[in-house]
């Protein structure tokens, strides 16, 4: 059997699969900020009669020689100790996103939502690209080598927030006080994100909120989904004009990726964010934004762009990865 994770700054997924990759047995979710190391989530989810032949763990942040610090989690994992410490002969530590983009080229035509382009991204032949917001920004790239697709984990979400207009060069202001520094696009384009926003337009644009709404705001578990909610219902005007420019914005630097990989075959947008604004996606300011690049604008108007609606994409992406270092790989 196959042990596949999904590590990000909230949860962490883990499943079991058969040994090709291909067939889920079972699989679980645990919150990541409740335990000190992958190895002891692995512990609690791993069933006594369980023993992975191989495993794979995509993981939020950089992994250099079998070794990442994750960078929303007070976590470091290494392939070596986690091999080690589990029992598990061969482990293979990957980027979330390569997790994602692994996926993706297998995800089925149900789980994908057409935002543009008249068809689905092709998944041969031509560059693919993948951006995802959580609790970070992910981006990943998919090279075209003429057979299949290498993919190309990067750290793409942590470049310099462009503005494009007035109210963004504002939005910059601001969070360069904010955050006492430079100002990247995951401080936009993330959960948090969403959170620095909604007070963008409360402190530095002067929006009044109810003082229900503000209260229920303050007091959620999940501060950012509650201004989500808020936005998408229109019960607050403040809430709706950060979700309205994060849908904007989130267009742009989709548009962004396509072009610095030139990532013709198409855009795979993915993760619980983009889901939960599916309807924002599909309307005009999305994709107007994707567009919206000048002498560019006719290249990218070819470029399909496709939500990915699974949410344990990630999960089966890692047991395709994982099948292929054990050596019975998947059907592709």
């Amino acid at each position: 059997m196959i042990l596949a994770a999904d590590v990000g700054g909230t949860n962490a997924r883990l499943a079991i699969y058969t040994a090709d990759g291909e067939q889920l047995v079972r699989r679980e979710r645990f919150a990541s900020t409740e335990y000190k190391s992958f190895e002891d989530v692995a512990r609690a989810f791993l069933k006594p009669d369980e023993k992975p032949l191989a495993a794979c763990i995509g993981v939020a942040g950089p992994v250099v020689d079998g070794r990442v610090v994750a960078t929303n989690l007070p976590w470091v994992l290494d392939e070596r100790i986690i091999a080690q410490s589990l029992g598990i002969p061969r482990v293979a530590l990957i980027n979330d996103l390569v997790a994602l983009s692994m996926g993706a080229l297998h995800a089925r035509a149900e789980d994908l939502v057409l935002l543009h382009g008249g068809a689905l991204p092709r998944t041969k032949g031509a560059n693919l690209a993948v951006l995802a917001a959580g609790t970070g920004l992910g981006e990943a790239v998919l090279v075209w080598d003429g057979e299949k697709h290498a993919v190309c984990a990067t750290e793409g979400g942590h470049v310099d927030y462009a503005p494009r207009n007035e109210i963004e060069i504002e939005l910059l202001r601001y969070l360069i006080s904010r955050v006492k520094g430079r100002v990247s696009y995951e401080r936009i384009l993330s959960g948090p994100g969403i959170g620095n926003l909604y007070d963008f337009f409360r402190e530095a644009k002067n929006i009044p909120e109810d003082d229900a709404i503000a209260q229920a705001i303050a007091s959620a578990e999940d501060r950012n989904s509650a201004i989500t909610k808020f936005g998408t219902t229109g019960e607050s005007t403040a809430a709706a004009r950060a979700m309205k420019l994060f849908i904007s914005l989130y267009g742009a630097e989709a548009g962004n990726l396509v072009l610095k990989s030139l990532a013709l075959g198409g855009i795979f947008v993915m993760g619980k964010i983009a889901v939960t604004l599916t309807p924002q996606l599909v309307s005009k300011g999305f994709v107007e934004s994707f567009l919206d690049k000048g002498r560019m604008r006719s290249l990218l108007e070819k470029v399909p762009i496709a939500l990915v609606t699974d949410s344990t994409i990630g999960l089966s992406g890692s047991a395709r990865y994982a099948a292929l270092l054990y050596g019975k790989p998947p059907t592709l």
